[in-house]
């Protein structure tokens, strides 16, 4: 509150000086309006204070340097000045017990050709005691406010599902809320945040990042970490909140914090001012997250725990989250997602959701991850019958091309329609497949002495190259990652043959011949499951030789919770959304053509079979099919098309057909 001796003070001070930074602006008495609001006209002389353009209405802005002479621009503009410095100071007026502070803006009018109108408005805001009597210093620079923004951002609406998740089948311990990990750890997945701090500029888009701490967190359990996500999406996140039922501490308060980053020198939009603390751990301890505050009072050492280095592994930055710039900064900070070092079957690093926050990219984290040491590692994952309401919940709809010709079938009609096995020095004497593919070779490794071809008889031939979409299945392929916590189901997709491959080069649109074409084509999309809850939260698209994660709250969906693929033509990438992607440089590239169509898979039933490589080589020569397109190209552009080509993947150029799922690196592995 207020003192009357100072309210009395406060009103009869209704004059605003300024002077050093700002230029000499004269003494001038000030009216006094009912609304609260104070209006006195007035000029800045050339050369005194600078006007910045903004689209934002009352966006704080430093008065220095030198006047545009634009007229017009300055007449467009909705900008508004503070008085910059201690030597800037006012003094303040009272109503109903609050301050408030003068605001300097000018008017759009322009009234010389060096010189603006001006207007005094007056704002709330909390009185600070800076021992300079009744008036009171503004610091600099001053953190641009937009907790009061209008444009709501993509983040402030929370993502959910489409449809209510399923009760799955009984059985084990899936789905059931919390997962033991060994040595007493317990663990429980918080989707439930709340924000702490929030900037609306850097990052992806341009749009800023927040970041949040778990709420509605269970009894017994405590804080590991926050969480952070860019602002360009929809709130789709967890973190992971811990539970000691050990004997030994397997959770301990941290000994302190230090300071890793704070926001107060930031000249950019934010909500507030962040702060980001790193937990100093206790001896045999490690930290898994950072805490942020809005304040810069350290936080109470009962925030969070931290635990017993015997039940963490090593982590590692996954993908960029913010940082002040539209791209990450190598020598500056930045935030990044954290996952483990070491991914897949085997591995037992835990993922927590929290984030890692350091100046610079060659850092090595002080953060870790947990750690599935129990046994079996793997006594949460889906048992048999729960896999099929996964995939009945989850099962994706695939669009093909409108003009596709290939398209997919079951590996029990390629076998039944024709389909030769080949070895090694007996290439006269091909065997016929049987229906089940008893006949096949066994054995754990693709040793290059078999391989599989179309039906010789050409008629045969090109009716297995078209595929039967009718009667086509996916097969799946189930397997825990991130320590147990999770479920991947890879859903493989087999497309009897792959078409030729088409190029974009400048404004031509040119078919690369035989180029692309091969025998077998295997391509996939895997479903990444919460062991805690059965819910989707990743899908990842296999794209050749590579692919992509998508979260879910960017997915497409259809009929539910089935995420929505699109398979491009003649390729059978598998992209989230259609239209065109564009594999190479910037003038050429390979095109990859997606578009919804009538020709749709429903994917199915889970089928798997194992086999090796799938085709011999296509007997083409790709230096004559160079040489075909190149004709068609202006001079310019034929060394570029060359390179492209040269630099395409296998799984692009074709030639030699591709082996079966089980020859994948991400069969046992994580998908990148």
């Amino acid at each position: 509150m207020v003192s009357a001796a100072t309210t009395a003070q406060v009103a009869e001070c209704q004059t605003v000086y300024a002077s050093g930074g700002c230029g000499d602006l004269r003494q001038r008495n000030v009216a006094s309006s009912s609304s609260g609001w104070e209006t006195v006209p007035t000029t800045i002389e050339e050369g005194k204070a600078t006007i910045k353009e903004s689209s934002e209405a009352e966006e704080e802005v430093l008065a220095r340097g030198e006047m545009p002479r634009d007229k017009k621009k300055i007449s467009h503009a909705t900008t508004d000045m503070m008085l910059h410095g201690i030597s800037a100071r006012a003094c303040p007026r009272t109503r109903q017990g609050e301050i408030l502070f003068p605001r300097l803006h000018f008017s759009p009018k322009v009234a010389s050709n060096k010189s603006l109108n001006l207007f005094i408005h007056f704002e709330k805001r909390p009185l600070e005691n800076s021992g300079m009597g009744n008036c009171v210093s503004l610091r600099s620079p001053i953190p641009r406010d937009v907790s009061k923004k209008s444009k709501a951002l993509p983040i402030e609406t929370s993502f959910k599902l489409p449809s209510p998740l399923p009760s799955w089948p009984p059985g084990g311990g899936f789905g059931s809320g919390s997962i033991e990990i060994g040595g007493g750890l317990q663990v429980c997945q918080i989707s439930s945040l709340t924000k702490v701090w929030a900037t609306h500029e850097g990052g992806p888009d341009n749009l800023g990042c927040s970041f949040f701490e778990p709420s509605s967190v269970p009894p017994g359990f405590f804080m590991l970490g926050c969480y952070s996500q860019p602002n360009n999406r929809k709130l789709h996140g967890w973190v992971l909140v811990a539970g000691d039922n050990s004997t030994d501490s397997c959770l301990e308060n941290p000994v302190d914090y230090s300071l890793v980053w704070s926001s107060e020198s930031l000249k950019i939009k934010q909500e507030g001012i962040g702060y980001i603390w790193l937990p100093i751990p206790p001896d045999g301890y490690k930290a898994v997250g950072h805490v942020v505050t809005s304040s810069p009072t350290k936080p109470s050492l009962e925030k969070l725990r931290c635990v017993r280095s015997d039940l963490t592994d090593p982590c590692e930055a996954e993908s960029w989250i913010w940082s002040p710039g539209k791209e990450s900064d190598p020598r500056g900070f930045n935030v990044f997602s954290l996952w483990p070092t070491n991914r897949g079957t085997q591995a037992m690093g835990v993922s927590i959701g929290t984030f890692l926050a350091q100046n610079g990219t060659n850092v090595t984290s002080p953060l870790a991850c947990l750690k599935n040491t129990s046994n079996p590692s793997n006594n949460f994952m889906p048992n048999i019958s729960q896999i099929r309401a996964i995939f009945q919940a989850y099962s994706p709809w695939v669009y093909l091309h409108p003009d596709e010709e290939y398209l997919p079938s079951s590996v029990s009609w390629y076998f039944t329609n024709g389909t030769l096995l080949y070895k090694k020095g007996e290439e006269s004497k091909p065997v016929p497949i049987e229906p089940t593919g008893a006949n096949l070779p066994q054995g754990g490794s693709n040793d290059g002495a078999y391989w599989l071809d179309l039906p010789a008889d050409d008629s045969a031939r090109q009716r297995v190259k078209r595929g039967d979409l009718q009667g086509s299945q996916v097969y799946l392929h189930v397997k825990p990652m991130l320590g147990g916590t999770f479920t991947d189901i890879a859903v493989w997709v087999f497309y009897p043959f792959n078409g030729p491959a088409r190029a974009k080069v400048e404004f031509f649109n040119v078919s690369l011949g035989r180029i692309g074409e091969h025998v077998g084509d295997w391509e996939h999309v895997t479903l990444r499951i919460s062991n805690f809850t059965g819910e989707l939260w990743r899908v990842y698209f296999s794209e050749h030789s590579g692919g992509s994660w998508v979260d879910a709250s960017d997915l497409e969906f259809k009929d539910g919770n089935k995420p929505v693929t699109y398979s491009s033509l003649h390729g059978h990438a598998m992209y989230s959304k259609p239209g065109l992607v564009l594999q190479g440089g910037g003038r050429i590239g390979i095109r990859n053509d997606t578009d919804k169509s009538k020709i749709l898979l429903d994917t199915g039933e889970r089928y798997l079979v194992v086999v090796r490589e799938w085709g011999p080589k296509i007997s083409y020569n790709i230096e004559e099919e160079i040489q075909k397109v190149e004709k068609l190209l202006p001079g310019s552009l034929k060394s570029a098309f060359r390179k492209l080509v040269k630099s395409l993947p296998n799984e692009v150029l074709g030639e030699e057909g591709p082996t079966g799922p089980k020859m994948k690196r991400n069969w046992d592995g994580d998908e990148v």
